[in-house]
């Protein structure tokens, strides 16, 4: 047990829900975080800076896919959910959770300004017997090599008079199958303590804690997980490369045989481009981080370039089939059909059709998209509007490429109406017509 008198009250507040929970970032990661605390009945302080969120959250709106306006409006209205654009109240928070985003740069290097901004804020008001939980994606040992220099500019110990741990977030928006209490935490503290009283909190509200020795093993975990599925991907969208080159290989067919093992096998699908927050990033972030340690990680940073290739793929494939059908690209008009980077969600962080579109405008005549969970986006400072999808629209397009299988999308009618249909996601499975051309065939 805990000798601090102080600690024992925190594990008392953790238990009896009365911890006050802050999350810094009120995010893709942060919003469902706190949703979850809510549901629990714990308070939450939510501290973000963008004032047109606070703005939303105030009004009992939702900006994120997978929490609703009913899901948070209660919590508004009675107060248990607050929220602000400083880091004044850290003070009046038990624990905080460090839920920033974490890009990386133009030339592939990680860009930590949002938790290094966020761990300097919080120092500030750092007081003893607080815990300090960072999940936002890095790389191994940010938690204690860069999080935890700048926490103890307070003056205060960690171990002894803070907390401090790494428990990666695993948000997968627009998932229904696993609901968040559903998915285990990975939990590693700086100290057993930090790690002990991570793993308190977090079994109030899922099912499972995985502990492991060490931050770093959590940092790296999480990288895996992502850099697991980003390799598997670029092997499939390489081998789709391949069978077209070959001619008379479905590589669709190919993965549905496979699907068909039942051990030693797991099913991934090649696509126009990968999108989100850390798949496409983590990669980079691991190999920048290898380079320290004078290794280079050649495998994960070819899969990568993989990846990256496949919207400049796609561009070309639609140019050659354009061309088969004696139409230019330029001067051409090009229907996008979805812009999020995957189906049923409105989260366009890294999407494919985000680079296909700035590919595509300086070639083609007109760009038209449609996405009934993006009203509007705007690229290279042009703003473009959904376009309903009808019979006019679909014949007024010379090509339609599809890149998000919506469950919307009424496929046959699509079909139908349209000239020319470049599927990059075996959306039109089961349809024949001569207007259909896919990814990985000719």
């Amino acid at each position: 047990m805990p000798e601090s008198y102080n600690l024992i009250m925190l594990d008392k507040k953790i238990n009896e829900k009365t911890a006050v929970i802050g999350i810094v970032g009120l995010g893709y990661v942060g919003i469902p975080l706190a949703f979850s605390f809510l549901q629990k009945n714990y308070k939450v302080i939510g501290i973000d800076l963008s004032n047109e969120k606070l703005h939303m959250l105030k009004k009992g709106i939702s900006y994120i896919d997978d929490v609703t306006n009913e899901d948070i409006k209660p919590y508004v209205k009675n107060g248990q959910f607050t929220f602000y654009n400083d880091y004044k109240m850290i003070s009046d928070c038990d624990v905080i959770n460090i839920c920033v985003p974490t890009p990386f740069t133009a030339t592939k290097d990680p860009d930590l300004r949002f938790v290094m901004a966020a761990a300097e804020e919080i120092s500030k008001y750092l007081r003893k017997d607080q815990l300090i939980i960072l999940k936002s994606t890095t790389y191994p040992e940010t938690t204690e090599k860069e999080v935890l220099p700048i926490l103890e500019k307070s003056g205060l110990s960690v171990g002894k008079d803070f907390f401090l741990s790494f428990a990666p977030e695993r948000v997968d928006p627009g998932n229904k199958k696993f609901r968040p209490h559903e998915i285990p935490v990975v939990v590693g503290g700086v100290t057993p303590e930090c790690t002990r009283l991570t793993a308190l909190l977090y079994k109030k509200i899922v099912d499972k804690v995985h502990i492991v020795s060490s931050p770093r093993v959590a940092e790296m975990t999480k990288l895996l997980e992502n850099i697991f599925r980003n390799v598997n991907i670029a092997l499939v969208n390489e081998l789709a490369l391949l069978c077209e080159r070959m001619g008379n290989i479905d590589i669709w067919e190919v993965i549905e045989a496979a699907k068909t093992k039942p051990f030693g096998y797991m099913p991934f699908y090649p696509g126009p481009g990968l999108g989100g927050h850390c798949i496409p990033i983590d990669p980079y972030y691991l190999s920048w981080k290898a380079r320290e340690y004078d290794f280079h990680t050649s495998f994960i940073e070819l899969s990568a370039r993989v990846n990256e290739n496949m919207p400049y793929y796609v561009v070309d494939k639609l140019q050659y089939i354009l061309n088969q059908n004696n139409i230019m690209l330029k001067g051409s008009t090009i229907f996008i059909l979805g812009v999020a980077f995957k189906e049923n969600i409105k989260d366009t962080r890294n999407s494919a059709a985000i680079r296909i579109i700035k590919l595509l405008s300086p070639r083609a005549g007109k760009i038209l998209y449609n996405d009934p969970f993006v009203p509007q986006i705007t690229i290279n400072n042009k703003t473009y509007k959904s376009t309903e999808i009808t019979e006019k629209t679909l014949k007024s397009a010379n090509a339609l490429v599809i890149i998000d299988a919506h469950d919307f999308y009424d496929f046959n009618f699509i079909v139908k109406h349209s000239t020319i249909i470049l599927d990059t996601r075996n959306a039109t499975k089961g349809i024949n017509s001569n207007k259909i051309y896919k990814l990985g065939l000719r």
